[in-house]
């Protein structure tokens, strides 16, 4: 596992860094206060200020749970009859991808933020203009046994529209047995709640987009 600097080294080094800042700003005041660059040319304004990157937050005590989406639950596509034809697509929904970012120290838990984007449809058996999605957030060790799985609703209204792209935001926190035990330990797993017909669908490599059986206008002819 890969070892940060402590709090104390941490320190250190900002105090080592914060005069030769201090005394770099002073510099650049002076300069700036006669009016001349450091070439000695006349075009600097006298009330310039340093220009500073902003600090980088504390590292954390290791890496972030790796995150993708199964492939067999990436998309929810139901079909009239279990056929797989245009004309017999009801809701549809794909995962289109999600980012995320964690935050650890010491000992604490895991906390994960994840921003997931969905984009869902309506194909010419879905009579309702409105739809509860379900989808879940899998932690597993990696590339062994899940740990924990949460189950969520996603209530789309799709106002008329056959398609709807639905940002969700959704944070996780994941324990740690001791201070040796890294984010890359785990992985985390998203996917619609599917029946075993559609996960075969996916698996097959078969797939309906969200705008299935969208009519496309067909420009007139000129």
């Amino acid at each position: 596992m890969r070892r940060v600097l402590s709090a104390l080294a941490a320190v250190s080094i900002a105090a080592s860094i914060l005069p030769a800042a201090a005394e770099a700003q002073t510099s650049q005041r002076q300069r700036g206060s006669s009016g001349q660059q450091a070439d000695g040319s006349e075009n600097a304004p006298a009330d310039r200020q340093p220009r500073f990157a902003p600090l980088r937050r504390r590292a954390n005590a290791g890496p972030c749970p790796f995150v993708k989406v199964l492939y067999d639950a990436a998309r929810y596509v139901e079909l009239d009859g279990g056929r797989a034809a245009v004309s017999n697509v009801g809701f549809t929904g794909e995962i289109e991808g999600v980012s995320a970012d964690c935050e650890y120290r010491e000992d604490d838990p895991i906390k994960l933020d994840m921003d997931i984007l969905f984009q869902l449809g309506r194909g010419p058996q879905a009579t309702e203009d409105q739809k509860t999605y379900r989808y879940w957030v899998a932690v597993t060790e990696r590339n062994s046994a899940v740990l924990a799985k949460e189950y969520f609703d996603l209530p789309v209204k799709f106002d008329g529209e056959r398609t709807a792209s639905v940002h969700q935001e959704r944070s996780i926190v994941i324990p740690r047995a001791d201070v040796t035990t890294s984010g890359g330990n785990f992985e985390v797993l998203i996917g619609f709640d599917v029946t075993p017909e559609m996960a075969e669908f996916n698996r097959s490599g078969s797939r309906f987009r969200a705008n299935a059986g969208t009519t496309q206008t067909t420009p007139p002819s000129q």
